[in-house]
């Protein structure tokens, strides 16, 4: 093929890259290699065999330089490139096993290391599995606990046998010796008392299994390749069974109210203190994972001193008036979804979630209300309170609160509702509140050491009656672990002095260095959002001076004055002026956009510039344009030079691990989901039979699920530095993890990287950011037959080795310097580079904890790199030490970043798509979003606001 490079479908024998073994391109590759059928067998799971699919760790690590062939033979051109076997043919869980731990590395010098792991020593035997069903059903954990609870006492002899089980509040129970009820279902009644009359409940209890604690000792000491997930989830449920009793459980957290603090946070919300707690398998041990904890909660308070919180109104008697509709649509959109208690009916505290907020005022809202004689009048809330309760209304002029399903007409005013206690927020925090956050919860890491080391002090795991029914003890230390610091690797710079660094404790310095490959600017443009009294004309010229300089210094000339330089006000200005600049401009390479602060011109911005017209835009401050800092201009230009297909630096060709001898594709991807916000979920009334406080009776509400999408983001490297990335990004169902179209993104990124380097990649590294344990297995099955799609469709046979690495930030291990004199900085922390893959780590795969960042604020959180599969055969050392590089080729910053770069950048990929998905309704301050029925014609319109531009998507528009 002339072009080398078809579309065409993947039955024929032709090949998408064209001929195999072309010649180098401009990517400067190393190797060139024709292409091996290097990738093990075909795992498509299209009706062929899948029972050799198990990575083969006894075949031990293999030179990164030459592929296995022994193992993976070539595949012949006219071969399907599948491997039949007579194993499974479903493609089932358990045919995709994750490999076995190579060997533990060596590379760096050793540090002494502390973790917040606490050994449990479990005892040998079994635990008994028990399913509980509770009827009437639908009651929180917390009313399910109460009813266990009350029924263990009750029974205690003749079910129990004095015995203290265990219950996960859902429908799981445990006890440490069989219960004398055989494998029948046995049906118990339970009665709570209530407020008016006692509810009563039928508890079921059937046998359902054993978990085999002597399997789990031989998963621990190596000798089983599976850790048996029943005996670890019943150790976690003894673990957290008294905690869950005493205080308020969040996911794997615990929180109580703030007693002897108080940190409010505005709005309504105010931050709670707790511990985290997790069980987890190790080397030859078993650990608790204990950690200090913080999230928002709203505030136990009346619902008015509640809504002038959020509404600033500083003293309820000045506002004598009813709400503005802006006022209310903001008030609505906090307290929809909370959940109230009524103070009007003395003792009886009756609960309710809020579904709306009325238009109009107590005293003019009616609803239908049945009289004496049988008649249906319309009545005011007001008048119905002064009648019935002989209440006069405060506050008459004010909304009432709709609560329970929308279409009962159940309102109450405002002043009769307090927020209930111990609701935590699942909204969005403002800015503000986020920086009020961190500045309250960021601790020296010995300051969290500290308070960690109390928090198990407090816990006295040792004395909690459950554990010791169990036979179970907890260490009161942490863990003691030996780490390494990896050494950082060279970077080289451009230039006429080509300086190479090398960077300290994770940062390094541009100063008297040039971008490896800067871009000339011939063609650029200001436009300022700022208003000229914000921003005056001489800011702006000193601004352009100064930007100039630098990037001159920097390596990336801004020749002469701006060819544009208007003041614009309001997003709807945006695209007119992008239109005129483009069309005006030809060969126009830069938009500088001043913006006055949070504005939703930013989005206009990005979504004009590129999806509309693939114009490169960079946004400043306009605080950053009034006061010029060498420092924030140096970080504008590497941002630019990036935009503009430039490089800002790379890693030394000859310190780069052996994985570069071949060409090779680095990979990044995630997932981003919207605030997990079910506007009502179900929920009991505690009490006994609904009462009617307005209107009709009040029934359980209907579940209603944020619907806006998902994001999927994959980004892949387009040269062999790698430097260069290029991004595809879609959207997908509401909270969706798996990516749904995988093989289409990967296939195009496989097309680009030809198209770039004239190389077909041999090995694909596939760095995999936002999976949570519970769904290792069905995002790799999914995901990795993906990439071997999107390889067969460029290419019958076409097979490179895969190696696929999960990355976690979202756990809650945090390593401590042993020695002080390892300690970092102001706050105390390990050194960047910081990495342990022994004592804390799983008993028998592949991962590791790495710091690659230096710790600014607060307690450095390590990285969790879990390998899920491996073709590539890597050992430790060079697994662990290309991570690590790769965490020094993020191009916004002269810092190693915590993650690596290809897995930063598909972050922000998707968080940019968030923006575009923004529509040009500019009524709120944020702009408003594509509303999303994940119908597929509303999917079909917001793939369309996301699809970049074809110039723009050549380019790191996203850094």
């Amino acid at each position: 093929m002339s072009n080398g490079l078809s579309t065409g479908s993947s039955s024929s024998s032709s090949s998408s890259f064209g001929s195999i073994g072309s010649s180098p391109g401009n990517g400067g590759c190393l190797g060139g290699m024709p292409l091996m059928g290097n990738g093990l067998t075909n795992i498509l799971g299209l009706g062929h065999g899948l029972g050799n699919l198990q990575n083969n760790p006894s075949s031990g690590p293999v030179s990164l330089g030459t592929p296995n062939l022994s193992q993976h033979p070539v595949v012949p051109p006219n071969s399907s490139g599948m491997t039949r076997s007579n194993g499974p043919t479903n493609g089932s869980l358990q045919d995709f096993q994750c490999p076995l731990r190579p060997d533990h590395g060596s590379e760096g010098r050793i540090i002494s290391l502390k973790v917040n792991h606490f050994q449990v020593k479990i005892p040998k035997g079994f635990i008994h599995h028990y399913e509980i069903s509770i009827q009437p059903d639908k009651c929180p954990r917390r009313v399910n606990r109460e009813i266990v609870e009350t029924m263990v006492q009750a029974y205690s002899q003749k079910v129990f046998n004095g015995q203290r089980p265990v219950f996960d509040g859902r429908k799981n129970l445990y006890s440490r010796d069989p219960l004398p009820i055989g494998r029948e279902r046995v049906e118990l009644e339970v009665t709570l008392p209530g407020e008016g009359r006692d509810r009563v409940f039928h508890v079921g209890i059937k046998f359902v299994a054993q978990a085999s604690l002597y399997a789990l000792e031989e998963a621990l000491e190596g000798k089983s390749s599976q850790v048996p997930l029943d005996a670890i989830q019943a150790l976690d449920v003894v673990m957290r069974h008294l905690p869950s009793m005493t205080y308020t459980p969040v996911g794997r957290s615990f929180f109580s109210p703030p007693e002897g603090y108080s940190h409010p946070l505005g709005g309504g919300r105010e931050v709670w203190f707790g511990f985290h707690q997790s069980v987890r398998p190790s080397y030859w041990k078993m650990m608790l994972n204990i950690d200090v904890s913080a999230t928002a909660f709203y505030k136990a308070q009346p619902v008015i001193e509640f809504m002038c919180e959020v509404l600033d109104i500083q003293d309820m008697q000045e506002q004598r008036r009813p709400l503005a509709d802006s006022q209310r649509v903001k008030f609505t959109k906090e307290i929809r979804g909370l959940k109230v208690e009524i103070t009007h009916c003395g003792a009886m505290k009756r609960k309710y979630r809020v579904c709306n907020v009325t238009r109009r005022p107590a005293q003019t809202q009616s609803f239908p209300l049945q009289s004496d004689s049988g008649q249906t009048i319309e009545c005011t809330v007001a008048k119905y309170f002064l009648e019935r309760y002989k209440m006069k209304l405060q506050f008459p002029y004010l909304p009432c609160l709709q609560v329970g399903q929308e279409q009962k007409h159940t309102y109450l005013p405002l002043e009769v509702c307090n927020i209930v206690a111990g609701q935590r927020c699942i909204k969005k925090l403002t800015d503000l509140q986020t920086s009020t956050m961190i500045k309250v919860t960021a601790r020296p890491a010995p300051d969290r050491e500290k308070e960690i080391n109390n928090l198990v002090r407090k816990a006295d795991f040792n004395n909690d009656p459950y554990l010791k029914t169990f036979g179970i003890n907890v260490s009161n230390h942490m863990t003691e672990v030996q780490g390494r610091v990896l050494p950082p690797p060279k970077l080289q710079y451009g230039g006429r002095t080509k300086a190479q660094v090398i960077p300290n404790q994770g940062v390094w310095d541009m100063r008297g260095k040039q971008l490896y490959q800067g871009i000339q600017i011939r063609i650029w443009a200001i436009a300022c959002f700022a208003p000229s009294r914000t921003v005056g004309e001489e800011a702006l010229r000193n601004f352009s001076q100064q930007l100039q300089r630098i990037s001159n210094d920097a390596g990336m000339p801004i020749m002469g004055q701006p060819c544009f330089c208007k003041y614009a006000a309001g997003a709807d200005q945006v695209e007119p002026m992008f239109r005129y600049l483009k069309n005006t401009y030809p060969g126009l390479q830069l938009i500088v956009v001043a913006l006055p602060g949070k504005t939703p011109v930013y989005a206009e911005v990005k979504r004009v510039g590129e999806i509309m017209f693939g114009l490169a835009t960079q946004c400043v401050q306009a605080k950053n344009v009034n006061k010029t800092s060498p420092q924030t201009l140096s970080n504008l230009c590497l941002k630019i030079n990036v935009k503009l297909g430039g490089i800002n630096s790379i890693l030394l060709p000859s310190i780069r691990p052996a994985v570069f001898r071949e060409p090779v594709i680095f990979l990044g991807a995630d997932v981003t989901h919207p605030p997990l916000i079910d506007r009502f979920k179900p929920s009991l009334s505690l009490n006994c039979d609904p009462v009617v406080v307005i209107g009709n009776s009040t029934q359980l509400p209907t579940v209603e699920y944020c619907s806006k999408p998902s994001i999927a983001a994959v980004v892949a490297s387009m040269d062999a530095h790698p430097s260069r990335y290029s991004a595809t990004v879609r959207v997908q169902p509401h909270r969706q993890e798996i990516i749904q179209d995988l093989a289409t993104m990967v296939r195009e990124l496989l097309m680009q990287f030809y198209r770039s380097t004239h190389f077909k990649p041999t090995r694909i590294i596939f760095y995999r950011d936002g999976v949570s344990e519970g769904q290792f297995m069905p995002v790799l099955v999914h995901e990795l037959r993906a990439i071997r799609e999107a390889c067969m469709k460029l290419e019958v046979g076409y097979q490179p080795g895969i190696t696929f690495v999960v990355v976690q930030k979202r756990h809650h291990t945090r390593l401590f310097c042993a020695d002080k004199k390892d300690q970092i900085g102001k706050s105390g922390n390990i050194p960047a580079g910081t990495t342990v893959d022994v004592g804390i780590t799983h008993p028998m795969e592949f991962d590791f904890f790495l710091c690659s960042h230096a710790g600014i604020q607060g307690t450095s959180r390590p990285s969790h790199y879990h390998v899920l599969w491996d073709d590539n055969h890597f050992n430790s050392d060079d697994l662990q030490m290309l991570t690590y590089q790769l965490c020094h080729t993020y191009v916004r910053c002269t810092r190693s970043v915590s993650i690596p770069a290809p897995a930063y950048y598909a972050h922000l990929v998707a968080f940019r798509a968030r923006y575009h998905l923004v529509e040009k309704e500019h009524d709120s301050a944020e702009g408003s979003q594509l509303s999303g029925n994940s119908d597929e014609r509303n999917l079909a319109a917001m793939a369309r606001a996301i699809s970049v531009h074809p110039d723009t998507v050549k380019v790191m528009y996203f850094a």
